[in-house]
């Protein structure tokens, strides 16, 4: 063991995790006994006394909460990292703008709670926002609290964009998928493959502005399309673009052996109305809504802000009652 580098830190990492929830418990634990001893005084406490006894209750329910989701991550690629597609809708720049917005968000999340981020691949808007953005997000169990935000997400506001300031509605499409490990072997016929080179988009210097170092792959058979332009080099772009490709394939026969459809692959298909998963209200009123779990919240800015994981929470709680 000492000699793979790649094997030992899988297990420290795994043996930290599982510490944590062992540490985790016996705070819940100690916690509760502490509680428990105040029953029999209840009675003789003043307002403040039982003002402090009601926030360490509160307190010890999020810590419960907190402690329960960490369990329910116990699905195979729960642990991977994860690739996050975001793809604007129909309606030009107003959707294009709002893909930019959830690409933020999701960024926010990452910056404030310690997950690291690669570009792969941004494509952007003619006159704002992006028309899409692909990442790869590294850290604790990132598939794992980020896998049920595949879907389409629904904004309602007053357009920038409109001179006459009318209420509108936009659609993006969000897709996360695993980062398959090294040791799972994909065999795939290169007969099956279509690449494509292209210039990459955007700032990056001479280099990158004047070759065609990006790079497409379509798997012909599944009909999956991958892309990557963030690195100057096209064996890199192509190394990348071939990691991804083996990460979705591995999703679909993965799906396809629990018997269950990739519900968004078919929601990526149609952007818009009646396939959305949560919507994003900000006129007339403010409200952020989960169409799956109707977890909803009104602090609006927060959520947009980065601050999602009450929603990431209730959906895994709700997946797992299921």
């Amino acid at each position: 063991m000492w000699g793979d580098i790649d094997k030992l830190n899988k297990l420290q990492i795994d043996l930290k995790y599982k510490t944590n929830i062992i540490n985790s418990f016996e705070l819940i634990e100690n916690s509760y006994s502490e509680l428990l001893d105040y029953e029999e005084i209840y009675d003789s406490l003043n307002d403040l006394d039982i003002k402090q006894i009601q926030l360490n209750l509160d307190l010890l329910q999020k810590d419960i909460n907190s402690l329960k989701i960490q369990t329910l991550l116990s699905d195979e690629t729960d642990s991977n990292n994860a690739f996050v597609e975001i793809h604007a809708g129909a309606g030009g720049t107003e959707s294009q703008d709002w893909a930019e917005m959830l690409e933020r968000m999701y960024l926010k999340f990452c910056d404030k709670n310690d997950y690291k981020y690669d570009l792969i691949d941004r494509q952007r808007g003619e006159e704002a926002g992006i028309k899409s953005s692909t990442y790869l997000i590294k850290g604790f169990k990132a598939y794992g609290y980020l896998k049920n935000e595949s879907g389409i997400h629904r904004l309602v506001r007053i357009s920038p964009f409109d001179s006459n300031g009318r209420r509108h509605t936009s659609f993006s499409s969000v897709w996360v998928y695993p980062e398959i490990d090294e040791n799972i072997e994909i065999e795939i016929n290169p007969k099956d493959l279509r690449i494509d080179t292209f210039r990459a988009q955007g700032a990056g210097g001479q280099h990158i502005n004047t070759t065609d170092s990006a790079i497409r792959i379509t798997y012909l058979k599944l009909n999956i399309v991958v892309q990557s332009q963030a690195e100057r080099s096209q064996h890199r772009n192509k190394e990348t673009a071939m990691k991804m490709l083996k990460s979705r394939i591995y999703e679909h026969e993965l799906n396809i052996k629990n018997e269950k459809k990739l519900e968004a692959e078919n929601n990526k298909k149609e952007i818009g109305w009646g396939h959305q998963i949560r919507s994003y209200v900000l006129h007339p009123y403010k409200m952020i809504k989960d169409l799956r779990t109707n977890h909803q919240s009104s602090d609006a800015e927060n959520i947009l802000d980065g601050n999602i994981y009450e929603f990431l929470e209730s959906s895994l709680i709700n997946a797992n009652k299921k």
